[in-house]
């Protein structure tokens, strides 16, 4: 299992743009991938359980992914969230 914390910094948190591409990232491996914030731990393959977080600028985002492509999964993430959150 690889983990990562991330904050966001975009002026408008997760939104429904970067949600929904941050789940088409997370489609792309088999890895089960959660995304932590708030108390809240969601599934990263579903638009509405990310939209559900609610994460806004300044909120510590905790991705933890787990499967057999778990390597590349957390530098496509982190790479994902870095450049547009």
């Amino acid at each position: 299992m690889k983990k990562f914390d991330y904050t966001i910094t975009d002026a408008l948190g997760i939104h429904a743009r970067p949600a929904g591409e941050l789940v088409k990232v997370a489609k792309g491996f088999s890895s089960k991938i959660t995304l932590g914030c708030n108390g809240k731990e969601v599934d990263a393959k579903r638009m509405i359980s990310v939209m559900s977080l609610g994460a806004k600028q300044g909120a510590l985002l905790s991705v933890s992914v787990e499967g057999e492509d778990e390597e590349a999964a957390c530098e496509a993430l982190s790479s994902f969230l870095s450049g547009n959150l």
